[in-house]
């Protein structure tokens, strides 16, 4: 096959991604509000992508730059080709939002009420609750169609737009004002919730609408003198695809502020808007400069986001997923110390199916301990009030040397990153703003402590960020460990990233951009090699993307040469599997469930002495080339077959797997006649509470009470 028929178009295969999460919506078998959970998942998913990958594609369209995809498909064709799959999924959202889940929520008492069913006492409601909390807040601002600079409207940020002529015998305040229509914006608060709960007479019930409908139907009061003629809503999505000055090392945050500033007005990309009206919508995309298929009329509600508040509502248990609450790991003695539980081997947590808690506590005691001398941690992305920065300042303020390398060009995080930075600085930590012109994603901590034994170092590495929130949304892998020959490696790492350390020869560790893809393409030749000299080989892989077309044409290689490959990609899939005499031994599968599958789990079975590494990478060309990432072996034999049997399970799902053919569709997997249905997701639960049920008697200390008459005794 040719080079372009080798491969499948990255942007596309994105897509196509967000269309098996839409498939979870569309599945009736799923609870309401986590389907409704779906909906508002995809479409979070669609403004980033085109705040990034379409903003930056359109660069080059308009630049006419050739094209840089395997595929070889043009900047257009490949915009074309994404706008005609977006504007299909879209259309499965509304429909799925409208016809199935928003009626299934109403039947049980949970209902949107549009401004056309309010009730009296509800019209009420919310003409008092606009006049005291949403008229304050709103600026209607006039706009002129005919001037060269379009005016001001942010990044995502809803607005309702109005056109307007004056009322008979009504005077402008601009004597140089013509007949109208006129065109006025006004943007939707964000500081209110944009999801408003109604009064209603039905016990038990819930009847909710959103704050931009409140803001439609109460326009009237904010123009006396006009008359609204037609109406809208829309939302601006802008290129955030932009990169800060690597040379301003001296003021780099205030280079990033400045690049987060000019991010909300930067090129128009996308205008999402409700079908209202069809004049609204071509004078707002020539205002803009859209073209049409840039242009997404859907019904309403215009922003998903809102949804999300409609999710976790409380009362409606029954239309959620069953709870499953993150097991406390059995290895770890929750009656001492952390790096107690350490000392006797190394210790695997999986979330969320185990819980996060032991690596914030082992942060806490580190921080609060008089024997911890220094603390060393990569932080990507963290969530709001982190209680990982919260243990860090401790420890700095507590006099420990404390060094934290901040990702400050964590995309959409900068902001959060930023005041992290300074935060930790404040409080006497020793801060790295990252690495120039690479992003640090590798997740690692290393802590140093006095011992009687001497100076002991302990070590975490993961697969996830240390985010306590996403620990219970995301399901990934880490590592605890207190050997010396992997902590030494750590402390290297750590010395390479801060300071001016060339980065050695290193036996456990391997550290991107300086040597990831080289190994990962040892190892796929290696398992090639064996299968040519044995006759059989294999590979295991996991994870979100695979997009490199270096690593991918060597697994075509391997393929050839007889080994069976098996690929878990949750994401973008560049490569074609099925192939005769490319890929047949290929099989791609992607799991799309409750929890978002973001473990990087790569295993090589090496002709029986097999090697399973865990990795904060993809493979990726910009993960293997542009990032400094760490990939590293499991090395203790309990957990190599603990995660071996977790991979097995992945690709053993007839419920939430999907399988990507040859002819480059994904399909369902199900489970064949006679053989047993099973979720991975649900298995791998069942079996971390089986896990810790076992093992917890084990590990539960019994304490003596002593009575007053035994104390006499004694």
């Amino acid at each position: 096959m040719s080079a372009p028929e080798r491969f499948i178009n990255r942007d596309l295969s994105w897509v196509e991604f967000n269309r098996r999460v839409l498939s979870e919506a569309q599945n009736p078998a799923v609870p309401l509000l986590e389907r409704l959970k779906f909906l508002s998942i995809v479409g979070s998913n669609f403004d980033e992508f085109f705040m990034v990958r379409v903003a930056s594609i359109k660069r080059q369209a308009l630049a006419k730059q050739r094209s840089t995809c395997p595929t070889g498909m043009s900047p257009r064709s490949q915009l074309k080709g994404i706008h005609t799959a977006v504007a299909r999924i879209t259309e499965g959202i509304y429909q799925t939002l409208l016809d199935e889940v928003l009626p299934g929520i109403a039947e049980v008492g949970l209902e949107r009420v549009t401004p056309d069913r309010w009730s009296e006492d509800q019209r009420a409601f919310v003409g008092r609750f606009f006049r005291e909390n949403v008229e304050p807040l709103l600026t209607p601002v006039r706009v002129d169609v005919h001037q060269d600079e379009p005016p001001s409207v942010r990044n995502l940020q809803l607005h309702a737009a109005f056109l307007l002529e004056r009322e008979t015998g009504g005077e402008s305040q601009d004597p140089q004002d013509p007949p109208g229509p006129h065109l006025a914006l006004v943007q939707v608060p964000r500081s209110i919730k944009r999801t408003l709960f109604l009064p209603t007479e039905r016990a038990g019930s819930v009847a909710f609408t959103f704050l931009e409908q409140v803001v439609l139907e109460q326009a009237y009061q904010l123009f006396p003198g006009y008359r609204v003629v037609e109406q809208c809503l829309f939302s601006l999505t802008r290129d955030a695809d932009m990169s800060v000055d690597e040379e301003r090392d001296e003021d780099f945050l205030e280079a990033m502020e400045q690049i987060l500033e000019h991010r909300d007005l930067s090129r128009p990309v996308r205008m999402v808007i409700n079908r209202r009206s069809t004049k609204l919508q071509k004078v707002l995309a020539k205002l803009f400069g859209l073209e049409s298929q840039e242009v997404y009329a859907c019904p309403d509600p215009v922003d998903l986001a809102p949804l999300m508040e409609i999710v976790g509502i409380d009362g409606f248990e029954a239309l959620r997923d069953e709870t499953w609450r993150p097991v406390p790991s059995p290895q770890i003695d929750p009656d001492a110390p952390v790096w107690q539980s350490l000392r006797g081997g190394e210790v695997m947590l999986h979330y969320p199916y185990e819980s996060f808690e032991p690596v914030l506590r082992l942060l806490r005691e580190a921080a609060e301990d008089p024997d911890t001398l220094a603390i060393k941690i990569t932080l990507y992305r963290t969530s709001g009030n982190s209680p990982v920065v919260r243990a860090l300042v401790r420890a700095a303020e507590a006099g420990k040397q404390v060094t934290v390398l901040v990702e400050v060009k964590a995309r959409f995080d900068e902001e959060r990153n930023i005041d992290v930075a300074q935060k930790l600085e404040r409080a006497g930590a020793i801060v790295i703003h990252g690495v120039a012109r690479l992003k640090v994603h590798s997740k690692a901590l290393l802590i140093t402590r006095r011992e009687p034994t001497g100076i002991r170092r302990y070590v975490y590495l993961s697969t996830g960020n240390f985010n306590d929130r996403t620990a219970t949304l995301y399901g990934d892998i880490g590592v605890l460990s207190s050997r010396e020959e992997l902590a030494g490696e750590v402390g290297l790492f750590f010395n390479s990233v801060t300071g001016y350390s060339v980065i050695p020869g290193l036996r456990h560790l391997v550290l991107a951009p300086h040597s990831l893809r080289g190994r990962l393409l040892e190892l796929i030749k290696r398992e090639a090699r064996r299968a040519q000299e044995a006759g059989r080989g294999l590979i295991i892989a996991k994870m979100n993307s695979l997009a490199d077309p270096v690593v991918i044409e060597a697994l075509y290689e391997a393929n050839n040469a007889g080994v069976k490959i098996l690929l878990n990609v949750r994401g973008i899939c560049m490569l074609i599997p099925g192939v005769t005499g490319m890929s047949e031994h290929i099989r791609v599968v992607s799991v799309i469930d409750r929890y978002l599958e973001h473990a990087r789990i790569f295993h090589f079975e090496n002709g029986g002495s097999g090697e399973t590494w865990l990795a904060s990478a993809d493979w990726m060309p910009r993960n293997l080339d542009r990032r400094v990432e760490l990939m590293f072996p499991i090395e203790d034999d309990e957990i190599a077959r603990t995660v071996r049997r977790l991979l097995d399970i992945w690709f053993a799902d007839t419920v939430k797997a999907h399988q990507l053919g040859p002819d480059q569709t994904w399909k369902r997997v199900s489970a064949k006649k006679g053989r047993n249905v099973l979720r991975a997701q649900e298995e791998i639960h069942r079996l971390t509470v089986e896990r810790g049920a076992i093992q917890e008697p084990e590990n539960r200390q019994l304490f003596s009470v002593r009575r007053t008459g035994e104390a006499k005794k004694r």
